[in-house]
Protein backbone atom coordinates (compact mmCIF):
# COMPACT_ATOMS: atom_id res chain seq x y z
CA UNK A 1 0.00 0.00 0.00
CA UNK A 2 1.24 3.48 -0.87
CA UNK A 3 1.93 5.50 2.27
CA UNK A 4 2.57 8.92 0.72
CA UNK A 5 -0.67 10.66 -0.16
CA UNK A 6 -1.50 12.29 -3.50
CA UNK A 7 -3.28 15.64 -3.69
CA UNK A 8 -4.74 16.37 -7.13
CA UNK A 9 -6.31 19.64 -8.27
CA UNK A 10 -9.77 19.44 -9.82
CA UNK A 11 -10.60 21.54 -12.88
CA UNK A 12 -12.06 21.41 -16.38
CA UNK A 13 -9.93 18.35 -17.21
CA UNK A 14 -11.54 16.29 -14.43
CA UNK A 15 -15.16 17.40 -14.81
CA UNK A 16 -16.05 14.50 -17.11
CA UNK A 17 -17.47 11.77 -14.81
CA UNK A 18 -15.41 9.13 -16.65
CA UNK A 19 -12.20 11.07 -15.98
CA UNK A 20 -13.18 11.61 -12.35
CA UNK A 21 -13.65 7.85 -11.99
CA UNK A 22 -10.22 7.31 -13.53
CA UNK A 23 -8.42 9.67 -11.14
CA UNK A 24 -10.09 7.93 -8.18
CA UNK A 25 -9.02 4.55 -9.54
CA UNK A 26 -5.50 5.92 -10.12
CA UNK A 27 -5.25 6.71 -6.41
CA UNK A 28 -6.08 10.34 -5.56
CA UNK A 29 -6.36 10.82 -1.79
CA UNK A 30 -7.25 14.51 -1.49
CA UNK A 31 -8.95 16.68 -4.11
CA UNK A 32 -7.77 20.29 -4.21
CA UNK A 33 -10.19 22.99 -5.34
CA UNK A 34 -8.38 26.17 -6.36
CA UNK A 35 -10.42 29.24 -5.40
CA UNK A 36 -8.30 31.41 -7.70
CA UNK A 37 -10.46 30.16 -10.56
CA UNK A 38 -14.15 29.42 -10.98
CA UNK A 39 -17.34 30.28 -9.12
CA UNK A 40 -18.67 29.10 -5.74
CA UNK A 41 -21.25 27.03 -7.61
CA UNK A 42 -18.55 25.27 -9.62
CA UNK A 43 -16.55 24.58 -6.47
CA UNK A 44 -19.60 23.10 -4.73
CA UNK A 45 -20.41 20.91 -7.71
CA UNK A 46 -16.86 19.53 -7.96
CA UNK A 47 -16.71 18.74 -4.24
CA UNK A 48 -20.02 16.88 -4.41
CA UNK A 49 -19.02 14.96 -7.54
CA UNK A 50 -15.66 13.76 -6.20
CA UNK A 51 -17.20 12.65 -2.90
CA UNK A 52 -20.07 10.85 -4.60
CA UNK A 53 -17.82 9.07 -7.08
CA UNK A 54 -15.34 8.15 -4.34
CA UNK A 55 -18.18 6.67 -2.30
CA UNK A 56 -19.24 4.62 -5.33
CA UNK A 57 -15.71 3.22 -5.49
CA UNK A 58 -15.65 2.44 -1.77
CA UNK A 59 -13.04 5.15 -1.22
CA UNK A 60 -12.67 8.16 1.03
CA UNK A 61 -11.31 11.29 -0.66
CA UNK A 62 -10.65 14.48 1.30
CA UNK A 63 -11.44 17.96 -0.08
CA UNK A 64 -9.02 20.88 0.23
CA UNK A 65 -10.15 24.42 -0.60
CA UNK A 66 -7.18 26.61 -1.55
CA UNK A 67 -7.79 30.33 -0.98
CA UNK A 68 -6.49 32.74 -3.62
CA UNK A 69 -4.80 35.10 -1.19
CA UNK A 70 -3.23 38.45 -2.12
CA UNK A 71 -1.74 37.39 -5.44
CA UNK A 72 0.02 40.57 -6.56
CA UNK A 73 -0.48 41.07 -10.28
CA UNK A 74 -0.01 43.61 -13.02
CA UNK A 75 -3.11 44.68 -14.93
CA UNK A 76 -3.78 44.29 -18.67
CA UNK A 77 -2.18 45.51 -21.89
CA UNK A 78 -4.03 47.21 -24.75
CA UNK A 79 -2.84 44.54 -27.16
CA UNK A 80 -2.81 41.58 -24.76
CA UNK A 81 0.98 41.35 -24.48
CA UNK A 82 4.24 43.24 -24.97
CA UNK A 83 7.93 42.43 -25.35
CA UNK A 84 10.43 43.99 -22.93
CA UNK A 85 14.10 44.25 -23.81
CA UNK A 86 17.11 44.42 -21.52
CA UNK A 87 17.83 48.03 -20.59
CA UNK A 88 14.28 49.26 -21.30
CA UNK A 89 12.61 51.59 -18.84
CA UNK A 90 9.28 50.29 -17.55
CA UNK A 91 6.80 51.81 -15.09
CA UNK A 92 4.42 50.03 -12.72
CA UNK A 93 1.59 52.55 -12.35
CA UNK A 94 -1.04 52.04 -9.64
CA UNK A 95 -3.34 54.72 -11.12
CA UNK A 96 -3.23 53.67 -14.76
CA UNK A 97 -6.42 52.39 -16.38
CA UNK A 98 -6.41 48.59 -15.83
CA UNK A 99 -6.84 47.99 -19.59
CA UNK A 100 -4.30 50.58 -20.82
CA UNK A 101 -0.92 48.86 -20.46
CA UNK A 102 1.78 49.55 -23.06
CA UNK A 103 5.44 48.71 -23.58
CA UNK A 104 6.23 51.73 -21.40
CA UNK A 105 3.95 51.17 -18.39
CA UNK A 106 1.26 48.91 -16.96
CA UNK A 107 -1.30 49.20 -14.20
CA UNK A 108 -0.91 47.49 -10.81
CA UNK A 109 -3.71 45.79 -8.90
CA UNK A 110 -1.67 46.12 -5.68
CA UNK A 111 -1.87 49.83 -4.83
CA UNK A 112 0.63 49.75 -1.95
CA UNK A 113 3.57 48.70 -4.16
CA UNK A 114 5.26 52.15 -4.24
CA UNK A 115 5.39 52.15 -0.43
CA UNK A 116 6.91 48.64 -0.25
CA UNK A 117 9.89 49.12 -2.59
CA UNK A 118 12.93 51.37 -2.78
CA UNK A 119 15.79 52.00 -5.19
CA UNK A 120 17.88 48.87 -5.68
CA UNK A 121 15.08 46.35 -5.06
CA UNK A 122 14.58 43.55 -7.58
CA UNK A 123 11.07 42.77 -8.80
CA UNK A 124 10.17 39.58 -10.64
CA UNK A 125 7.27 39.13 -13.03
CA UNK A 126 5.70 35.95 -14.41
CA UNK A 127 7.42 33.55 -11.96
CA UNK A 128 10.77 35.23 -12.43
CA UNK A 129 10.87 35.19 -16.23
CA UNK A 130 11.01 39.01 -16.29
CA UNK A 131 13.42 40.77 -13.90
CA UNK A 132 13.14 44.47 -13.08
CA UNK A 133 15.53 46.70 -11.09
CA UNK A 134 13.81 49.51 -9.15
CA UNK A 135 15.24 52.93 -9.96
CA UNK A 136 12.79 55.20 -8.14
CA UNK A 137 9.49 54.83 -6.29
CA UNK A 138 7.07 57.74 -6.26
CA UNK A 139 3.47 58.28 -5.06
CA UNK A 140 1.79 55.98 -7.53
CA UNK A 141 4.62 54.92 -9.84
CA UNK A 142 7.54 52.52 -9.57
CA UNK A 143 10.16 53.29 -12.23
CA UNK A 144 12.17 50.23 -13.22
CA UNK A 145 14.93 49.15 -15.58
CA UNK A 146 14.56 45.80 -17.35
CA UNK A 147 17.37 43.41 -16.34
CA UNK A 148 15.94 40.29 -17.99
CA UNK A 149 13.42 40.86 -20.75
CA UNK A 150 10.94 38.76 -22.66
CA UNK A 151 7.28 38.52 -23.56
CA UNK A 152 4.85 39.76 -20.90
CA UNK A 153 1.08 39.28 -21.02
CA UNK A 154 -1.94 40.30 -18.95
CA UNK A 155 -2.35 39.69 -15.21
CA UNK A 156 1.04 38.12 -14.51
CA UNK A 157 2.15 37.84 -10.90
CA UNK A 158 4.76 40.05 -9.27
CA UNK A 159 7.20 39.16 -6.48
CA UNK A 160 9.87 41.08 -4.64
CA UNK A 161 13.15 39.21 -4.38
CA UNK A 162 13.83 38.51 -0.72
CA UNK A 163 10.23 39.27 0.22
CA UNK A 164 8.93 42.35 2.01
CA UNK A 165 5.60 43.11 0.34
CA UNK A 166 3.10 44.06 3.03
CA UNK A 167 -0.10 42.70 1.48
CA UNK A 168 -2.28 41.00 4.14
CA UNK A 169 -2.71 37.23 3.80
CA UNK A 170 -6.53 37.30 3.84
CA UNK A 171 -8.41 39.40 1.32
CA UNK A 172 -12.12 40.21 1.28
CA UNK A 173 -12.56 37.48 -1.34
CA UNK A 174 -10.81 34.96 0.93
CA UNK A 175 -13.14 35.80 3.81
CA UNK A 176 -16.17 35.12 1.61
CA UNK A 177 -14.55 31.98 0.19
CA UNK A 178 -14.04 30.60 3.71
CA UNK A 179 -17.83 30.70 4.13
CA UNK A 180 -18.20 28.82 0.85
CA UNK A 181 -15.62 26.23 1.98
CA UNK A 182 -17.49 25.79 5.25
CA UNK A 183 -20.77 25.24 3.39
CA UNK A 184 -18.97 22.59 1.31
CA UNK A 185 -17.80 20.90 4.51
CA UNK A 186 -14.21 21.19 3.31
CA UNK A 187 -11.74 19.00 5.17
CA UNK A 188 -8.81 21.37 4.65
CA UNK A 189 -8.65 25.12 3.97
CA UNK A 190 -5.33 26.42 2.64
CA UNK A 191 -4.19 29.98 3.45
CA UNK A 192 -2.05 31.62 0.77
CA UNK A 193 0.93 33.85 1.59
CA UNK A 194 0.75 33.88 5.42
CA UNK A 195 3.47 36.08 6.90
CA UNK A 196 3.29 34.94 10.51
CA UNK A 197 1.27 32.98 13.07
CA UNK A 198 -1.25 35.82 13.39
CA UNK A 199 -2.31 35.32 9.77
CA UNK A 200 -2.87 31.60 10.39
CA UNK A 201 -4.71 32.24 13.66
CA UNK A 202 -6.97 34.79 11.98
CA UNK A 203 -7.82 32.25 9.29
CA UNK A 204 -8.59 29.62 11.93
CA UNK A 205 -10.89 32.04 13.74
CA UNK A 206 -12.78 32.73 10.50
CA UNK A 207 -13.00 29.02 9.72
CA UNK A 208 -14.44 28.25 13.16
CA UNK A 209 -16.80 31.24 13.01
CA UNK A 210 -18.15 29.85 9.74
CA UNK A 211 -19.00 26.62 11.54
CA UNK A 212 -16.23 24.54 9.96
CA UNK A 213 -13.90 22.01 11.58
CA UNK A 214 -11.53 22.02 8.61
CA UNK A 215 -7.80 21.70 9.22
CA UNK A 216 -5.92 24.91 8.40
CA UNK A 217 -3.12 24.59 5.85
CA UNK A 218 -0.41 27.28 5.85
CA UNK A 219 1.19 27.68 2.44
CA UNK A 220 4.85 28.58 2.80
CA UNK A 221 5.46 30.80 -0.22
CA UNK A 222 6.89 34.08 1.08
CA UNK A 223 10.53 34.68 1.87
CA UNK A 224 9.39 36.63 4.95
CA UNK A 225 7.59 33.54 6.24
CA UNK A 226 10.85 31.62 6.53
CA UNK A 227 11.96 33.97 9.30
CA UNK A 228 8.92 32.96 11.36
CA UNK A 229 8.36 29.49 10.00
CA UNK A 230 8.32 27.67 13.35
CA UNK A 231 5.53 29.87 14.71
CA UNK A 232 3.60 29.40 11.44
CA UNK A 233 3.98 25.63 11.66
CA UNK A 234 2.90 25.67 15.30
CA UNK A 235 -0.24 27.66 14.47
CA UNK A 236 -1.26 25.40 11.57
CA UNK A 237 -2.44 21.80 11.19
CA UNK A 238 -0.70 21.32 7.86
CA UNK A 239 1.93 23.21 5.88
CA UNK A 240 2.29 23.25 2.12
CA UNK A 241 5.69 23.94 0.56
CA UNK A 242 4.43 26.07 -2.33
CA UNK A 243 7.58 26.16 -4.41
CA UNK A 244 6.38 28.53 -7.14
CA UNK A 245 6.30 31.93 -5.45
CA UNK A 246 8.75 30.80 -2.76
CA UNK A 247 11.32 29.86 -5.39
CA UNK A 248 10.90 33.20 -7.10
CA UNK A 249 11.47 35.14 -3.86
CA UNK A 250 14.42 33.15 -2.46
CA UNK A 251 15.95 31.92 -5.73
CA UNK A 252 15.63 28.48 -7.28
CA UNK A 253 19.00 27.23 -6.00
CA UNK A 254 17.93 27.86 -2.40
CA UNK A 255 14.75 25.77 -2.71
CA UNK A 256 16.10 22.21 -2.20
CA UNK A 257 17.66 22.75 1.24
CA UNK A 258 14.69 24.87 2.34
CA UNK A 259 12.29 22.12 1.27
CA UNK A 260 14.22 19.48 3.21
CA UNK A 261 14.35 21.70 6.28
CA UNK A 262 10.63 22.46 6.15
CA UNK A 263 9.71 18.77 5.86
CA UNK A 264 11.97 17.98 8.80
CA UNK A 265 10.60 20.82 10.95
CA UNK A 266 6.97 19.93 10.22
CA UNK A 267 7.47 16.29 11.18
CA UNK A 268 9.43 17.23 14.31
CA UNK A 269 6.58 19.53 15.35
CA UNK A 270 3.94 16.84 14.63
CA UNK A 271 2.43 18.69 11.68
CA UNK A 272 1.49 17.33 8.27
CA UNK A 273 3.44 18.54 5.23
CA UNK A 274 2.58 18.72 1.51
CA UNK A 275 5.21 19.25 -1.21
CA UNK A 276 3.73 21.14 -4.16
CA UNK A 277 4.27 22.95 -7.47
CA UNK A 278 5.54 21.66 -10.81
CA UNK A 279 6.18 18.14 -9.56
CA UNK A 280 5.04 16.55 -12.84
CA UNK A 281 4.74 19.71 -14.97
CA UNK A 282 5.65 18.01 -18.25
CA UNK A 283 2.64 15.70 -17.88
CA UNK A 284 0.31 18.58 -18.68
CA UNK A 285 0.98 17.56 -22.28
CA UNK A 286 2.94 14.30 -21.97
CA UNK A 287 1.95 10.74 -21.08
CA UNK A 288 5.15 10.23 -19.07
CA UNK A 289 7.18 12.38 -16.64
CA UNK A 290 10.74 13.52 -17.18
CA UNK A 291 13.50 11.77 -15.25
CA UNK A 292 14.05 15.00 -13.28
CA UNK A 293 10.39 14.94 -12.18
CA UNK A 294 10.73 11.30 -11.12
CA UNK A 295 13.69 12.24 -8.92
CA UNK A 296 11.84 15.27 -7.53
CA UNK A 297 8.87 13.23 -6.35
CA UNK A 298 11.04 10.39 -5.03
CA UNK A 299 13.30 12.74 -3.07
CA UNK A 300 10.30 14.38 -1.39
CA UNK A 301 9.07 10.93 -0.37
CA UNK A 302 12.49 9.95 0.99
CA UNK A 303 12.63 13.22 2.95
CA UNK A 304 9.37 12.26 4.67
CA UNK A 305 6.68 14.43 3.06
CA UNK A 306 3.14 13.34 3.88
CA UNK A 307 1.80 14.23 0.46
CA UNK A 308 2.83 15.30 -3.02
CA UNK A 309 0.59 17.57 -5.07
CA UNK A 310 -0.47 17.95 -8.68
CA UNK A 311 -1.82 21.29 -9.95
CA UNK A 312 -2.28 22.03 -13.67
CA UNK A 313 -1.26 18.44 -14.42
CA UNK A 314 -4.74 17.31 -13.36
CA UNK A 315 -6.78 20.53 -13.42
CA UNK A 316 -6.18 21.36 -17.07
CA UNK A 317 -3.72 18.75 -18.37
CA UNK A 318 -4.42 16.22 -21.10
CA UNK A 319 -3.75 13.15 -18.98
CA UNK A 320 -4.87 13.72 -15.36
CA UNK A 321 -5.24 10.03 -14.50
CA UNK A 322 -1.85 9.20 -16.05
CA UNK A 323 -0.20 11.92 -13.92
CA UNK A 324 -1.68 10.43 -10.74
CA UNK A 325 -0.75 6.90 -11.80
CA UNK A 326 2.85 7.97 -12.49
CA UNK A 327 3.09 9.72 -9.13
CA UNK A 328 1.65 6.65 -7.42
CA UNK A 329 4.24 4.42 -9.09
CA UNK A 330 7.15 6.67 -8.08
CA UNK A 331 5.97 6.97 -4.47
CA UNK A 332 5.62 3.21 -4.08
CA UNK A 333 9.11 2.58 -5.38
CA UNK A 334 10.67 5.28 -3.18
CA UNK A 335 8.91 3.85 -0.12
CA UNK A 336 10.69 0.53 -0.60
CA UNK A 337 13.97 2.16 0.39
CA UNK A 338 15.25 1.53 3.89
CA UNK A 339 15.51 5.24 4.71
CA UNK A 340 11.75 5.63 4.16
CA UNK A 341 11.02 3.10 6.92
CA UNK A 342 13.38 4.18 9.70
CA UNK A 343 12.96 6.93 12.27
CA UNK A 344 14.40 8.09 15.58
CA UNK A 345 11.79 10.85 15.80
CA UNK A 346 11.31 12.11 19.37
CA UNK A 347 13.15 9.13 20.87
CA UNK A 348 14.72 11.40 23.50
CA UNK A 349 11.81 13.76 24.20
CA UNK A 350 9.15 13.84 26.90
CA UNK A 351 5.46 13.70 26.01
CA UNK A 352 2.86 16.13 27.31
CA UNK A 353 -0.27 14.06 26.72
CA UNK A 354 -1.28 10.49 27.50
CA UNK A 355 -2.72 9.87 24.03
CA UNK A 356 0.49 11.18 22.45
CA UNK A 357 2.58 8.83 24.63
CA UNK A 358 0.38 5.87 23.64
CA UNK A 359 0.79 6.76 19.95
CA UNK A 360 4.58 6.87 20.25
CA UNK A 361 4.69 3.66 22.31
CA UNK A 362 2.54 1.90 19.70
CA UNK A 363 4.90 2.87 16.87
CA UNK A 364 8.03 1.92 18.82
CA UNK A 365 6.49 -1.45 19.67
CA UNK A 366 5.25 -2.08 16.14
CA UNK A 367 8.60 -1.25 14.55
CA UNK A 368 10.47 -3.59 16.92
CA UNK A 369 8.06 -6.52 17.14
CA UNK A 370 7.21 -7.53 13.61
CA UNK A 371 3.68 -6.16 13.85
CA UNK A 372 1.69 -6.33 10.58
CA UNK A 373 -0.83 -3.57 11.22
CA UNK A 374 -1.88 -0.90 13.72
CA UNK A 375 -5.58 -0.40 14.46
CA UNK A 376 -6.20 2.97 16.09
CA UNK A 377 -9.72 3.47 17.42
CA UNK A 378 -9.90 7.24 17.21
CA UNK A 379 -12.42 10.07 17.47
CA UNK A 380 -10.43 13.09 16.23
CA UNK A 381 -7.62 11.30 14.38
CA UNK A 382 -4.92 12.90 16.56
CA UNK A 383 -3.47 9.55 17.62
CA UNK A 384 -2.94 8.50 14.02
CA UNK A 385 -1.38 11.86 13.16
CA UNK A 386 1.23 11.39 15.90
CA UNK A 387 1.82 7.82 14.73
CA UNK A 388 2.30 8.95 11.15
CA UNK A 389 5.26 11.14 12.19
CA UNK A 390 7.28 7.95 12.70
CA UNK A 391 8.71 6.50 9.49
CA UNK A 392 7.53 2.93 9.17
CA UNK A 393 6.37 0.40 6.62
CA UNK A 394 3.49 -0.69 8.88
CA UNK A 395 0.00 0.46 7.84
CA UNK A 396 -1.98 2.49 10.37
CA UNK A 397 -5.76 2.07 10.17
CA UNK A 398 -7.84 4.92 11.62
CA UNK A 399 -11.02 3.17 12.84
CA UNK A 400 -13.66 5.82 13.47
CA UNK A 401 -17.37 6.43 13.12
CA UNK A 402 -16.83 10.10 12.22
CA UNK A 403 -16.78 10.82 8.48
CA UNK A 404 -14.99 14.15 9.10
CA UNK A 405 -12.13 12.30 10.80
CA UNK A 406 -11.94 9.71 8.03
CA UNK A 407 -11.60 12.50 5.48
CA UNK A 408 -8.90 14.33 7.44
CA UNK A 409 -6.64 11.29 7.81
CA UNK A 410 -6.58 10.93 4.01
CA UNK A 411 -3.66 13.39 4.15
CA UNK A 412 -1.62 11.62 6.85
CA UNK A 413 1.27 9.55 5.60
CA UNK A 414 0.69 5.82 6.07
CA UNK A 415 -2.79 6.25 7.60
CA UNK A 416 -5.88 4.68 6.02
CA UNK A 417 -9.47 5.61 7.00
CA UNK A 418 -11.87 2.84 8.06
CA UNK A 419 -15.55 3.29 8.93
CA UNK A 420 -15.93 1.63 12.34
CA UNK A 421 -18.87 1.96 14.70
CA UNK A 422 -19.40 -0.35 17.67
CA UNK A 423 -21.79 -0.08 20.63
CA UNK A 424 -20.28 1.82 23.56
CA UNK A 425 -21.18 -0.94 26.01
CA UNK A 426 -19.01 -3.63 24.37
CA UNK A 427 -16.19 -4.87 26.59
CA UNK A 428 -12.57 -4.49 25.53
CA UNK A 429 -12.18 -8.03 24.18
CA UNK A 430 -15.29 -7.67 22.05
CA UNK A 431 -14.08 -4.35 20.62
CA UNK A 432 -10.68 -5.89 19.87
CA UNK A 433 -12.40 -8.75 18.09
CA UNK A 434 -14.48 -6.35 15.98
CA UNK A 435 -11.36 -4.39 15.04
CA UNK A 436 -9.47 -7.53 14.00
CA UNK A 437 -12.48 -8.78 12.04
CA UNK A 438 -12.54 -5.49 10.14
CA UNK A 439 -8.85 -5.84 9.21
CA UNK A 440 -9.44 -9.46 8.17
CA UNK A 441 -12.31 -8.39 5.91
CA UNK A 442 -9.95 -5.93 4.23
CA UNK A 443 -7.24 -8.54 3.76
CA UNK A 444 -4.87 -6.42 5.86
CA UNK A 445 -3.95 -9.29 8.23
CA UNK A 446 -4.26 -13.06 8.51
CA UNK A 447 -4.16 -15.69 11.25
CA UNK A 448 -0.97 -15.55 13.30
CA UNK A 449 -0.18 -11.87 12.54
CA UNK A 450 0.51 -9.48 15.39
CA UNK A 451 -1.60 -6.32 15.56
CA UNK A 452 -1.31 -3.30 17.87
CA UNK A 453 -4.66 -1.82 18.91
CA UNK A 454 -4.93 1.60 20.56
CA UNK A 455 -8.14 2.94 22.11
CA UNK A 456 -9.57 4.85 25.02
CA UNK A 457 -11.31 3.30 28.01
CA UNK A 458 -14.19 5.71 27.38
CA UNK A 459 -15.41 5.30 23.81
CA UNK A 460 -16.61 8.49 22.11
CA UNK A 461 -14.29 10.83 24.04
CA UNK A 462 -11.87 12.89 21.94
CA UNK A 463 -8.27 12.82 23.16
CA UNK A 464 -9.06 9.86 25.41
CA UNK A 465 -6.71 7.25 23.94
CA UNK A 466 -4.99 5.71 26.98
CA UNK A 467 -4.53 2.02 26.19
CA UNK A 468 -2.45 -0.15 23.87
CA UNK A 469 -3.05 -3.86 23.34
CA UNK A 470 -0.98 -6.34 21.35
CA UNK A 471 -3.01 -9.19 19.92
CA UNK A 472 -2.32 -12.11 17.65
CA UNK A 473 -4.92 -12.66 14.95
CA UNK A 474 -6.81 -15.78 16.02
CA UNK A 475 -6.22 -14.95 19.69
CA UNK A 476 -7.73 -11.50 20.09
CA UNK A 477 -7.81 -11.63 23.89
CA UNK A 478 -4.03 -11.19 23.96
CA UNK A 479 -0.69 -12.70 23.06
CA UNK A 480 -0.08 -16.42 23.58
CA UNK A 481 0.20 -17.08 27.30
CA UNK A 482 3.83 -18.14 27.09
CA UNK A 483 4.63 -14.83 25.31
CA UNK A 484 6.49 -16.73 22.62
CA UNK A 485 6.53 -14.46 19.59
CA UNK A 486 8.53 -16.77 17.33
Amino acid sequence: MRRTKIVATLGPATDDPKIMDKIIEAGVDVARINFSHGTPEEHMERADKIRNRARAHGRQVGVMCDLQGPKIRIERFKDGKITLKEGDNFILDTKLDPEAGTVERVGMAYKELPEDVTRGDTLLLDDGRIVLWVDTSERNEVHCRVVVGGELSDRKGLNKQGGGLSAPALTHKDREDIKTAAAMKADFIAVSFPRNAEDVNEARHLVEAAGSTAHVVAKIERADALNKVEEIIEASDVIMIARGDLGVEIGDAALPPVQKELISKARAMNRVVITATQMMESMITSHIPTRAEVFDVANAVLDGTDAVMLSAETASGRYPDSAIAAMDRICREAEKQRTAKRSDHRIDTRFKRIDEAIAMAAMYTANHLGVKAIAALTESGSTTRWMSRISSGIPIYALTSYVETRRKVTLYRGVYPVSFDVPADLDRSAVNREAIDELLRRGAVRDGDLVVITRGDLMGVQGGTNAMTIVRVGDVDGIDQDNNLN
